[in-house]
C-alpha cells in the first residue's frame, strides 16, 4: 500500500473516530434544532405538515427500493437539491457549538442547508443528516416546503468529488420535539441513508415550533 493510500485510511479513521455516537447526536440535534430560533412563524400560512400517508414504513425500514449502489467514500457535500419543492441551495458544514448543540447555518440567508459533520457524509455507508430553516424574520427559507414532499421524491446532493448522490424519500413525518425517536432517526440501515430536517409542527411565539419534519430517503443512484 502507498504511502498516500496510508495516509488516506489514516484520515479516514480519525474522522470516524471523532463522529460521535448517534444515542448522543439524537439528543443535542433535536436540542440544537429545538434553538434555531424555530423559524418566526409570523406569516398568515405556515409550513406544509406531512400527511399521515407519508410516514415511513417500519416493517420495512430500508425502504423497498432495489439493490443499492455501493456506497461512496468520503466527500463533503457542496449543494442539496429538491427538485419537487424547488429546492436548490449550497450546503454548508456544520458542527456542534460551544454548548454542545448542533449549529444551524446562518439565519439571515434563507437558501442554505448545513451537513452535519458528526455523522458521514451523503452517499458513505450510514445515515448523513441535513439541516436547515424552515423560514426566518423575512419570510419562508430553504426548507420551509419539505412537510410538501412525498414518497418517491427524490433529493439530489452534489460533492465536492464531483459525485452526486441521489437519494429517494421512503418516509417524511413531523416528530414532537420532546419526544424525538433518536434510534430511529438517525439509526443506520446498512445501506446509505439520508436524513432532512427543518422544524415543523405546531407554533407559539413562546417556545417556536414544537416539532421537527424529518424525511427519510435511502441513496438509489450514483451520477
Amino acid at each position: 500500500m502507498s504511502a498516500s493510500e496510508l495516509a488516506e485510511l489514516a484520515e479516514e479513521e480519525e474522522r470516524r473516530k471523532k463522529r460521535a455516537p448517534w444515542g448522543v447526536i439524537a439528543l443535542v440535534l433535536l436540542t440544537g434544532l429545538a434553538l434555531i430560533r424555530n423559524g418566526s412563524g409570523e406569516f398568515d400560512v405556515g409550513p406544509p405538515q406531512p400527511a399521515s400517508a407519508a410516514a415511513a414504513d417500519s416493517r420495512l425500514p430500508g425502504g423497498t427500493f432495489a439493490a443499492a449502489p455501493e456506497p461512496l467514500p468520503y466527500s463533503i457535500p457542496d449543494r442539496v437539491r429538491l427538485p419537487a419543492i424547488q429546492v436548490d441551495a449550497p450546503v454548508i458544514p456544520v458542527g456542534l457549538d460551544a454548548d454542545g448543540w448542533v449549529a444551524a447555518p446562518p439565519p439571515e440567508d434563507p437558501n442554505l442547508a448545513g451537513w452535519f459533520t458528526g455523522g458521514v457524509s451523503p452517499g458513505e455507508k450510514g445515515t448523513a443528516v441535513v439541516v436547515g430553516h424552515v423560514d426566518n424574520q423575512q419570510g419562508p427559507a430553504v426548507f420551509y416546503g419539505l412537510g410538501a414532499l412525498k414518497k418517491g421524491n427524490g433529493v439530489e446532493i452534489a460533492r465536492k468529488d464531483g459525485k452526486t448522490a441521489v437519494f429517494e424519500i421512503y418516509g417524511i413525518e413531523v416528530f414532537e420535539k420532546n419526544n424525538f425517536p433518536g434510534d430511529r432517526v438517525y439509526g443506520s440501515k446498512g445501506s446509505p441513508e439520508l436524513r432532512v430536517i427543518t422544524c415543523g409542527g405546531g407554533f407559539s411565539k413562546q417556545s417556536g415550533y414544537n416539532g421537527n419534519v424529518v424525511a427519510f430517503a435511502r441513496l438509489v443512484e450514483v451520477r
